[in-house]
């Protein structure tokens, strides 16, 4: 992933309805939830879930898939590992470590 997508990535968390849909989205594993799930779950208007999705799916970081009549969203897990890959990349120095060893961490 180059820099930049991760910014994207970033950025698109970096909204509070939108960190708790993904978060909902990670608690919620691969099978996700419909979009009325987490419109309910979290209290937010379907207009405004609707334009939040589309912002995280443009970072990648949810996919969606059609059943029947429903849209399922589900986090994507590869992206997220990537991100975290990224921002963890050099801790420690660059050395192989697990967050109990770092005392950074």
């Amino acid at each position: 992933m180059e820099s930049n997508d991760i910014v994207i990535a970033l950025s698109a968390l970096a909204q509070t309805s939108r960190l708790a849909v993904f978060r909902l989205l990670v608690q919620a594993g691969p099978t996700g939830l419909p979009a009325g799930k987490i419109a309910d779950s979290l209290a937010i208007p379907s207009s405004s879930l609707s334009f939040h999705l589309k912002e995280l799916s443009h970072a990648g970081l949810v996919s969606s898939r059609q059943e029947g009549r429903f849209v399922i969203y589900a986090a994507n897990f590869g992206t997220m590992n990537t991100v975290i890959a990224y921002l963890t990349e050099n801790c420690c120095g660059g050395e192989s470590c697990a967050p109990t060893q770092c005392p950074e961490c």
